[in-house]
């Protein structure tokens, strides 16, 4: 190892969730995927799990996963999303860690990251050994081992970070160049001052104590030009620029590494993830220098030189840590100004500086450390078991905690939690207030409002807005910070009762289970009655809402009315006593049997004096998903209208194509509808048949005729089931027949231009051509057809 070579990939999104549901809603910026965290999955995650490596004609020589062969970390709250909602790309990360812990005498790949992208020179010193508790007991669940190296948000870095990382017992962080201030041969007395060190060793600082731990700084030039140039356009111009960084001079064993974002593979950078894989390949086999992770390094060659930081700098600010709390000219676009960045800053300052005394105060009553419960809630927070809650509380609570007890103490600990969220770092990056990323940090700042609120310490909203109000927004109809959280903060603020007008409304399609989850709650049913009169339905019920992250438990009434369509009037109401909610529940069902609807509104009005929710009520997915039901039941009521103008046109629309005459706009939408039914209904049935009627192709090919294009993405789903189970097939019995069934269903679906999954149907035929080597001559058709080169 006396030339090794370190690629680095700092794999992160900020938190999306929204923070009372603790899911993703739909984002649609991030069209046609559901949210950014799933598209950037879709363009860079699951690729490095799987990644192309091709000939000059484009043809897949291998799938490898590029996460066994690069150091890599993976933010804590994406790797929370990934194990929900991708599984699949999260256990390849896992699993690439394994391998490289094997293949590197059990040096690991993957390092942690601080919890949530805290800027940590901007934050107190309790602040800072909490992200760093958090960020290392995630990681240990997680990959299952102890680990070595630590990622700083942003490298964002001051002595104090660097001496709490040595006291958690991290081995070693990443830093840019030009943050190294001062360097000496250990045991020297004079230091050198640099502008930019030599980033070919590890350095060693030492802290107060007795404490150290080493610092690798990447190599700059490298890394831009991987980031910000056009390096990935060939893997051959990487892996120059990697070897022409070694030295004859040098004469000590040296290291090459880089460090990006990880989402330069693939993300930003459109086949990063094959051009990696391709440089990875192409250094293994020159041989030249062994491709390694910067723990087994540093275990090789110790640090034989000091090192002194320049503090409070940073990787992406040219000003240190001010891009996190002031207009200090880093920006996106040069149009806008960041003057809001300061103001922002101070408002969660004065907020936080509100809960804590408040939180010290409070939790000293029911736990023994307050400080330390909160440096251990991470714990729970992965796992709210039952068995988790009685371990954790045995070892933080003064003394045995009722029911009410936890739920005060769990709350105080959600308060600190998102009092810590609503510092992630990307809430101050970009250019404007109104964007995705502050007003995320400003609902983290309404819940902890709504907490603080509910525990007793103050109704500190409006005093917050006004702080808010001092942070000027680039958009004039939104004005400022606080027209932005009460336009878009607030409308999303969730409390128990919305949380059964959700069930309640969104049960109109079929019942909800008696106990059923609505995102981050639980909702029993307790009792329910119906009544339908006339096309209107009325449901009225008890229910008892949980909330998982607390154990926060309330009682609440509904009565729900449908109208039809997408008409709702729900009215929700506290739970009083059983004698109030039988006389409700009689005359309410009493009114719609008497099938006076006039009269069972005016008793909606009467039980739920404080207004009835609608339709606007339900959390955005769900609102989405019930009004596509809707347009979709209105349009199957217009087919027979669509296919009678279509058969009376239809002569008419092939002769003006014939004639070379446009089509009317308004013939050309029904002909594109009307053929788009037939080719959907024709294929309702296909993961059963397996095989593509010719019906499909002749509507196709009659669209084509037409000039027209047909839209078949909603079919996407239904071609990949029946791709997967014609390779099911082929897998059980990989006999000719069943792989030219498999071809020519694939080909069939890419001649007529429907998605349907191509990269993922690769990775599974990949697998089935590993596991059976005997069946490799029947399998080789396929691979041809799929786009492989698998040779002889």
């Amino acid at each position: 190892m006396n030339r090794a070579i370190v690629i680095h990939g700092h794999f992160y999104q900020p938190p999306r969730e929204n923070p009372w549901l603790e899911s993703v809603e739909v984002q649609d910026s991030a069209s046609p995927h559901h949210d950014w965290n799933d598209r950037v999955t879709a363009e860079c995650y699951a690729p490095n799990t799987a990644a192309r490596r091709v000939d000059e004609d484009n043809k897949v020589l291998d799938i490898v996963n590029n996460f066994e062969k690069i150091s890599f970390n993976v933010g804590p709250t994406l790797c929370a999303w990934l194990a929900r909602e991708r599984p699949d790309v999260y256990a390849k990360m896992v699993e690439a860690d394994r391998a490289s812990v094997a293949a590197r005498d059990g040096h690991g790949n993957a390092i942690a990251q601080v919890y949530n992208h805290m800027i940590m020179p901007l934050a107190s010193r309790r602040d800072k050994v909490t992200q760093v508790r958090w960020g290392l007991d995630d990681f240990r669940a997680r990959f299952g081992r102890e680990p070595e190296g630590l990622w700083l948000p942003e490298t964002a870095v001051d002595n104090e970070s660097l001496e709490v990382l040595a006291e958690a017992g991290v081995r070693f962080t990443i830093l840019a160049p030009h943050q190294a201030a001062r360097l000496r041969p250990l045991g020297a007395a004079a230091w050198e001052a640099v502008d930019a060190i030599d980033p070919s060793r590890a350095y060693l600082w030492r802290g107060p104590r007795g404490l150290s731990l080493a610092i690798f700084f990447y190599d700059g030039p490298i890394s831009r030009a991987i980031a910000f140039e056009s390096l990935l356009d060939r893997a051959e111009h990487v892996v120059a620029w990697l070897e022409a960084a070694f030295s004859d001079q040098r004469a000590w064993p040296q290291l090459v590494h880089c460090a990006t974002d990880g989402e330069t593979y693939g993300h930003h950078r459109r086949f990063g993830e094959m051009a990696l894989a391709a440089a990875v390949q192409q250094v293994e086999a020159a041989g030249t220098a062994t491709l390694t992770n910067y723990g087994a390094f540093l275990a090789a060659h110790p640090p034989t030189h000091e090192v002194e930081i320049r503090e409070r700098t940073s990787w992406s600010c040219a000003h240190g840590v001010e891009r996190w709390r002031s207009d200090c000219g880093c920006a996106v676009r040069a149009d806008r100004h960041q003057r809001w960045r300061a103001p922002l800053r101070e408002a969660v300052d004065w907020l936080r500086d509100q809960i804590d005394p408040f939180f010290e105060a409070r939790a000293s009553a029911c736990l023994k450390d307050p400080w330390a419960a909160r440096d251990a809630y991470l714990a729970v927070v992965l796992d709210r078991s039952e068995e988790r809650l009685e371990a954790f509380f045995a070892a933080h609570a003064r003394a045995p905690l009722d029911a009410a007890g936890r739920v005060e103490a769990r709350r105080l600990l959600e308060l600190q939690r998102n009092r810590l969220l609503m510092y992630t770092s990307c809430g101050w990056f970009f250019d404007e207030i109104s964007a995705l990323e502050p007003v995320q940090i400003l609902r983290y700042a309404a819940m902890t409002l709504q907490y603080l609120d509910d525990l007793g310490g103050g109704r500190l909203e409006e005093a917050f807005i006004e702080r808010l109000a001092a942070a000027p927004s680039n958009i004039a109809e939104l004005r400022d910070g606080a027209e932005v959280y009460r336009r878009l903060v607030r409308p999303t603020i969730v409390t128990p009762s919305r949380v059964v007008a959700h069930y309640a409304i969104a049960g109109f399609r079929e019942p909800p289970d008696a106990d059923a989850r609505v995102y981050a709650y639980r909702v029993r049913r307790l009792d329910e009655a119906r009544e339908v009169s006339d096309g209107t339905s009325l449901r009225v019920g008890h229910v008892r809402v949980s909330a998982e992250m607390t154990g926060e438990t309330r009682d609440a009434v509904y009565a729900m009315l449908h109208f039809g369509g997408h008409d709702f009037s729900c009215g929700i109401g506290p739970w009083r006593d059983q004698t109030s909610y039988d006389v409700m529940k009689a005359d309410l069902l009493g009114r719609c049997a008497r099938r006076s609807v006039a009269d069972l509104v005016r008793g909606l009005d009467e039980y739920f004096p404080g207004g009835l929710a609608s339709l606007s009520h339900l959390f955005l997915d769900e609102r989405r998903r019930v009004l596509a039901e809707v347009i979709r039941a209105t349009l199957e009521k217009l087919e027979a209208t669509y296919r009678r103008i279509w058969e009376e046109s239809r002569k008419l629309v092939h002769d003006l194509r014939e004639v070379d005459a446009p089509i009317p706009e308004a013939l050309a939408l029904v002909t594109r509808h009307v053929l788009e039914q037939q080719v959907t209904n024709s294929l309702e049935r296909l993961p059963e048949l397996g095989a593509i009627p010719e019906r499909v192709f002749a509507a196709v090919g009659e669209a084509r005729a037409l000039g027209l294009t047909l839209d078949l993405s909603p079919l996407r789903s239904v071609v990949h089931e029946a791709i997967g189970r014609v390779l099911d097939a082929v897998a059980e019995e990989p006999s000719g027949e069943r792989v030219r069934r498999a071809r020519a269903l694939i080909e069939g679906a890419r001649s007529l231009d429907i998605p349907h999954g191509h990269w993922a149907t690769q990775n599974r035929f990949f697998r089935l051509w590993r596991e059976r080597r005997d069946a490799r001559d029947t399998l080789r058709p396929l691979a041809t057809t799929l786009g492989f080169n698998l040779g002889a």
